[in-house]
Formats: structure tokens, sequence, C-alpha cells
């Protein structure tokens, strides 16, 4: 059943937004960025939008979900665990995911990862784990199992 606000269908978050330091944007940040979030989440730059020092842009894995990356002279500082959330489709693709960055993480202690945990709330399992990198926010990967 369709909700009345949205007839055409359920509305997705489509980006998160995070303002870094302008020297975080810069070409060897960038790559460093990039390199993480494409052999880790399958993330890709939309280099046409990529201004050095000032914008970098990460597609989703697809072009209407991203990741908006912006320079700001007070540029965003948050928590460790202030986080987004990332919603993966089965148990063994969030435990390739995890075994990704705790690979990536193997060569660069830069990655922070908090390993897999489930929340089992009786009708419904959320196995999760956060990961960051280079970014003022973690990501939380969650796989929801539902057990009914």
């Amino acid at each position: 059943m369709a909700h009345p606000y949205y007839p055409s269908g359920v509305p997705r978050l489509n980006h998160v937004a995070m303002s870094l330091d302008a020297g975080m944007l810069d070409a060897s940040h960038r790559k460093e960025i990039c390199q993480f979030y494409s052999e880790v989440f399958g993330f890709e730059e939309l280099d046409m939008l990529t201004e050095d020092r000032r914008r970098l842009v990460l597609s989703c894995v697809h072009w209407d979900q991203f990741l908006f990356l912006i320079a700001d002279d007070q540029a965003m500082r948050c928590p460790r665990m202030d986080h987004f959330g990332f919603s993966v489709g089965s148990l063994q693709e969030l435990t390739d995911l995890r075994d990704r960055a705790a690979a990536f993480g193997a060569h660069d202690d830069r990655v922070d990862l908090i390993d897999y945990a489930v929340d089992d709330q009786a009708v419904i399992k959320i196995h999760s784990f956060y990961v960051g990198y280079l970014l003022p926010m973690m990501v939380e990967v969650q796989w929801w199992e539902f057990t009914s």
C-alpha cells in the first residue's frame, strides 16, 4: 500500500553531504578517499563534478545516490559514532563488505572498524558493523534479517 504523501513509491535518501578542510580535497587525499570507498563499497567518483580542493562526489553504486564532499573553512567535526547508514541485501554482502574493509585496514591504520554485531529484536535481527576512513562520519552497514 502506497503512502499518501508518496503515491509513486517509497522515497529514498539520495545523498549525504559533509564538509572537509580544503586540504582533504586535494589530489592526493581525493585519490585515497576514492580508493577506499571504491575498493570497499564499490562507490565511484563522479569526476565531471570534481573540483580540486573544493568538491568530490562519489556515487553510491547508482548515480542518484551519492556522497557530496565539499570544502569549508569550518569543516564538519563530529563524535566517532556519528554515522550514516548503508543497507545491503544479504548477510553475505555485509560479511564481504566488512572483510574488504578489514583487508584495507590491514595496510592502512586510518581505517576505523567496529566489527560485526547483531541487534536481536525477536521479529528482526539487525546485523551491522561500522567503518570510517578520512571522512568526518562513519558508515554503519546493515542487513535486516526478518525472523518471522
